[in-house]
Order: structure tokens, then sequence, then C-alpha cells
């Protein structure tokens, strides 16, 4: 047993280099050890591979996405495969910008952000995405490469569905194309949002937005949790992170105050109206 294990040192190296060449290497180890039943950790990424099938509550996580929600579960299931999940920790990097858009994922606990890297070595977050989601869908279905990167911020499960298996699929049944439009929609309406706030919106009030989306009422006092340390969040909403700490100190009149990774909000509904939102407008 220890041979085999001794092999995938040396690939696994390679997974750290920045090229295309590293980009397919990444993928077929990926799709290798997904059939695997063993399990081992290269940095922050732990193959483990006992579980040849998904449990129940991943399978409801897998079928609640809007990719996969118009199917029938054994539509689903065909799709997935005998795949199984990856655990990673925190910094293990999925893809990066312009390798092969090889395959899509499916978080089923943890956080990704996808991001770009400007010419001039600045990161622009383009999302974050959590459990539930799915995200490089429509660059693997073009077959072309990733636009961006994606990189694990909170430690989690992630399925990764191969590409060529779906357009298979897709040409056996023209119908699941429409469930890729539905999930390229649902992304394209958050872009949409995103880049109308940082247009439309100061700083204080994107950040009482943000805050309102992770408060569970409508009035009186809540304690919410930041779900990502205050930097990422900071990018997140396109802005700086002396920017956001400047904005949270604006938010005091109105009874917000940060300590650590938890805020606490006064009145949920004096927060809504100065950022401008009504409590019935939910979207």
């Amino acid at each position: 047993m220890r041979e085999p294990r001794r092999a995938f040192v040396p690939i696994a190296l390679i997974l750290a280099n920045d090229s295309v060449c590293a980009g397919l290497l990444r993928s077929s180890l990926h799709a290798l050890l997904q059939t695997a039943s063993f399990a081992f950790s290269y940095g922050p990424i732990t193959f483990s591979f006992g579980e040849r099938i998904l449990d129940p509550d991943d399978w409801r996580i897998v079928k609640a996405t809007p990719l996969f929600g118009a199917m029938s579960i054994e539509v689903v299931q065909r799709l997935v495969g005998n795949v199984s999940p990856m655990s990673y920790g925190k910094g293990a990097l999925l893809f990066q910008q312009g390798e092969p858009a090889s395959g899509f994922f499916v978080i089923l606990s943890g956080m990704v952000k996808i991001y770009r890297i400007s010419p001039q070595g600045e990161e622009a977050v383009l999302g974050i995405y959590k459990k539930g989601e799915t995200f490089a869908e429509a660059a693997m279905f073009l077959g072309g490469r990733y636009p961006a990167s994606a990189e694990v911020v909170a430690g989690g499960r992630i399925l990764r569905i191969d590409g060529e298996t779906l357009r298979r699929h897709i040409k056996e049944r023209p119908e699941i194309a429409l469930s890729m439009l539905a999930s390229s929609s649902y992304h394209l309406k958050f872009l949409v949002e995103q880049i109308e706030q940082i247009k439309l919106l100061s700083a204080p009030r994107r950040v009482a937005r943000f805050l309102l989306e992770l408060c569970r009422v409508q009035s009186g006092p809540c304690i919410v949790e930041l779900p990502y340390e205050k930097a990422l969040l900071a990018n997140r909403l396109g802005m700086k992170p002396e920017s956001f700490s400047r904005a949270i100190s604006k938010l005091k009149p109105l009874g917000v105050t940060v300590e650590r990774e938890q805020v606490k909000i006064a009145d949920v509904r004096s927060l809504a109206n100065y950022a401008g939102r009504s409590e019935d407008d939910e979207e």
C-alpha cells in the first residue's frame, strides 16, 4: 500500500504550478481519485473516497440546486455517476483562470470564492458560493477555459461533475440544456445585482444590505455572524478593507456594532430604512 501513495506525491506537487499543464493534471488526478477507495491528504486537500455513493442528505442538496432542480432524481444520478465528493481545507485551489474547463462543482458544505486577477495583480472577487450552490457549469458547457479561479475559503465537501459526461447526456436528453439555462440565469441575476449595488449604492449602504441579508427577522434587535473574514467580505462588496471599516463606523449611529466576527444590530427595520430597502422587498 505504501508504493501507490508515494507515486502520487510528485503529481500532487505539480498541482501547485500555475501552468495549463498543471490544470490538466489537476483535473485528471481529481477524476482518478473520485473512483478510488482510499484516502490521503496533501496540503489543504483531503482525498477521502471510502464512500462511493452520496448519502441521502447529499442527494437532497444536489437535487435542490437550480441546475438539477427540474430533473428527475434518476437523471441526476446518471449525470453524477458513482463519483465521490472531496474534502477540501481552506486555501485549496479547485481551478485557475485560463485552465481547460473540464468540469463543474456542487458544494455540499463549505464555501468557495470565484475571483479574477487583473493585469496589475489585483484580485477581484466575482462571487462567493456556499452549500447547495453550483459553479463553473457555463464555462464547462462551452468547452473552453475557466474565465476565473476558484479557491476554498471555508473547508468542506465538494462534488466535481465531469463536463464530458454532462455534454453526452445533453445530446441524449436536450431538456437538460433548459436546466443549464436556469442555472446560468441564476448566476447572471446575482452578478447584475452585484454590479448594480456597486454602481448605485455607497459603501455603508452596501454593507447595510449585506447585513440585512443575514438577518432572520424584519424588526427589532438581531445578532449575525459574518460568514467569512472581513478582507474577503470587503472584496465581495467591491471595496477595500479600510473602506469596509469606515462603512461600519458610519453605521454605528444606527445601532450597528461589530465584535470580531459578530455583528449586533439594534433595530433591523431602522437599518433597512437606511439601506433603502422595504421589508416586503426581499429580492
